[in-house]
């Protein structure tokens, strides 16, 4: 089974305090517990947690005072490695995970929309996890005049893997959400296929021109579902999602 490059430590950290600034959770202005507590809660160490707060502080979402502490700043940029990353746990949060379950260079299926410009692409299989509990199958389909992604390392964020082995950059996407059986691929961790699902079908750009990538997100609404909002657009500090309900 191929392998995904996981993020760092301090990294991983990063994103579920992206995630909990960003849905507000952690409210502009909220202090943040001191270090070594915070560090604790966090399962990691006060060097790792260092590390991660001053990558939130390079991304405007945190001021720190001295002799006083960390303090949010929710007008910053949504920056995260999984700004892009629609999917929460009921209860808000949770640190994106990928599984990879195959990939494959192929000519695309008659069934795909038309994206992109070239008859074939590189297919992803994934099941996605928030924290350690599986949510979704997710299918990725990254149009060959994009560039090959089917041999090689690659990290655990797809668009990071684009960015830095393709000089991709994804700017925008489209969403349009619906519901749809499990597919029949399904792994044994999800709801059986056929199980009626939530449904996320996405556009994505990496410029003007037609979309190059492709994909199809299953998510088990038991324990997750979609959330876009609208203030990353309207404030222009992230990329922009246009998002289409069915």
């Amino acid at each position: 089974m191929p392998a995904l490059a996981a993020l760092p430590k301090h990294m991983q950290i990063s994103e579920v305090l992206i995630r909990d600034i960003t849905a507000g959770r952690l409210a502009e202005g909220a202090r943040l517990p001191p270090e070594r507590d915070l560090a604790v809660q966090m399962g990691t160490s006060v060097g790792t947690l260092r590390k991660a707060l001053a990558h939130l502080t390079e991304q405007g979402l945190l001021h720190r005072i001295q002799g006083s502490g960390n303090y949010v700043r929710r007008g910053g940029p949504a920056a995260g490695v999984y700004a892009m990353f629609r999917l929460e746990r009921l209860g808000g949060g949770g640190l994106p995970r990928a599984e990879m379950l195959d990939r494959v260079f192929l000519a695309k299926p008659r069934d795909l929309p038309e994206f992109g410009r070239s008859p074939e692409a590189t297919r992803f299989r994934r099941l996605r996890y928030l924290d350690d509990r599986p949510i979704a199958a997710e299918e990725i389909w990254l149009d060959a005049g994009a560039g090959r992604l089917d041999e090689g390392p690659l990290s655990e964020s797809l668009y990071r893997s684009y960015a830095t082995r393709l000089g991709l950059t994804i700017t925008r996407a489209e969403d349009r959400v619906r519901l749809a059986p499990f597919p029949d691929w399904t792994p044994a961790a999800l709801p059986a296929p056929g199980t009626l699902a939530g449904y996320v079908e996405r556009f994505a750009w990496g410029g003007p021109g037609a979309p190059v990538e492709y994909s199809r997100t299953w998510f088990d609404g038991t324990c997750a579902h979609y959330v876009q909002r609208l203030n990353e657009a309207a404030q222009g500090t992230g990329p922009k999602t246009e998002d289409i309900h069915e």
